[in-house]
């Protein structure tokens, strides 16, 4: 058995049933291997070791009364993973699905993605199995006091400073910003995605969408390639993917689809994003009201999905863009995305391919941006606005998108450059997870034994 199969080993003794964050540390671990055989010093200093264990794990209960005064309890977390390179950084989760498992794998690929950034940022992640859907804005705020109610002991602006994830924008940041200021008497940033009436950041909405695009330009570039006229396929049908949609459009792409929790959305003359955002953003409705607008669209409900995957990813498109969450393209989608001449697929969520459909798209030879690369720019940009609390300051769009572009411009170069220092041709996967990965371990061997 090899020393990183050990690892792995020991990890799913002593963290039983978390299979999303093993997916996440063999994903990761596994490219690691080149870089350990020819430095004994991560050995030698057991980094392995330390870098799959949070430095510390939060769990606790959030009590709330909702609009018929019944008491409700959920599960809160904050997985305060590696602060090598700075305060523990990464987003929080209020949906049903989050549980330690699925906060630990985004807390540890926060961890790399926040050091492929160059900013001086860690790698931490919360959240809670709360649904904010269907509840009242009075609901919301109650329960987003009383789970602040106890994060408010664990985060500061120099100590752990988390965002929002699925479930969390900008209401939900002004109603925990909102509790941690009764309970401190601070005014600080110790919260990103905040209102740009108190502290937040021009392009912060944008940014993970338009960072995910920006990484993609820099891809095709080096393949000699342009975005312009290329057909893409996107799923989600949030921040991510309606942000990516804008960008591609931009630059003279041309998306096709998108997606929610009640099906896909194909319109083959290309999305049209004005309706699109007063669907999701100003009326909360489902996709299939798009067809009210546009008849000539095609709405496929989840009941018509395949067995085997996802029904965005049967469509014929020249790019692809996962936006929606992890695990939803399947190695049989990969396989048909491979029939139909894909040329990239570019990740906008944390981990949306499986395993075993990154192995398709990287056998088949179809470039391939894994998230903690592409998606950066959401975290950078949130660092962007810690830099603005820290210095007083408000920067223009035009500013911080200029400095969105240049980090992303960076971390892909820093990733091809990786990829082919270890004789890996195009394998970001590998570029990511090793230049990452030497960041923070390198930090951690600096700074001893803690």
């Amino acid at each position: 058995m090899t020393y990183i199969h050990e690892t792995i080993t020991r990890l799913k003794s002593t963290s039983p049933a978390q299979s999303e964050f093993y997916q996440a540390v063999e994903e990761v671990l596994d490219s690691l291997q080149p870089l350990l055989e020819s430095n004994e010093q991560y050995k030698r200093h057991a980094i392995i070791e330390r870098i799959v264990e949070p430095e510390r794990q939060i769990m606790f209960r959030v009590p709330w009364m909702d609009d018929e005064n019944n008491v409700q309890v959920n599960k809160g977390y904050r997985i305060e993973f590696n602060s090598a390179l700075g305060p523990y950084k990464g987003g929080l989760r209020f949906h049903p699905s989050v549980n330690a498992s699925i906060v630990k794998f985004l807390g540890f690929e926060q961890i790399f993605k926040n050091a492929l950034t160059g900013l001086p940022i860690g790698g931490g992640k919360g959240g809670a199995n709360f649904n904010p859907k269907g509840k009242s804005d009075s609901e919301i705020m109650r329960f987003c006091q009383s789970f602040m109610n106890e994060l408010y002991r664990h985060i500061g602006p120099t100590t752990d400073v988390p965002a929002g994830d699925i479930g969390v924008g900008a209401r939900e940041i002004g109603y925990l910003f909102g509790q941690y200021k009764r309970l401190t008497g601070r005014y600080d940033g110790v919260l990103t995605g905040k209102s740009l009436l108190w502290g937040g950041s021009l392009v912060r909405k944008e940014a993970t969408g338009y960072g995910c695009v920006y990484f993609a330009q820099n891809m095709l570039d080096d393949m000699g390639e342009s975005l312009e006229g290329k057909t893409c396929l996107v799923s989600g049908a949030g921040n991510v993917a309606i942000y990516t949609i804008e960008k591609l459009q931009q630059l003279g792409a041309v998306p096709i689809t998108c997606s929610d929790s009640s099906g896909t959305l194909h319109h083959p003359n290309g999305i049209d994003l004005a309706t699109l955002k007063d669907l999701k953003e100003v009326r909360h409705q489902r996709l299939k009201a798009y067809l009210e607008v546009h008849s000539d669209a095609e709405f496929i409900p989840v009941s018509d999905y395949p067995e085997d995957g996802h029904a965005v990813w049967r469509i014929d498109g020249q790019l692809a863009f996962p936006c929606a969450t992890q695990n939803e393209l399947t190695a049989a989608d990969a396989e048909v995305l491979a029939e139909n001449g894909c040329l990239a697929v570019v990740e906008g969520a944390n981990m949306p391919s499986t395993q075993s459909a990154v192995d398709v798209i990287l056998d088949a030879k179809i470039y391939y941006g894994p998230g903690k690369a592409a998606n950066a720019g959401g975290v950078a940009t949130s660092q962007l606005e810690m830099a603005q609390n820290a210095s007083m300051q408000r920067w223009s769009f035009e500013e911080v998108d200029d400095k969105l572009k240049t980090i992303m411009a960076n971390v892909y170069t820093s990733v091809r450059d990786t990829a082919l220092e270890f004789d890996a041709g195009n394998n970001l996967v590998l570029g990511a997870n090793i230049a990452g990965f030497r960041k923070v371990a390198d930090a951690m061997i600096e700074q001893g034994l803690v």
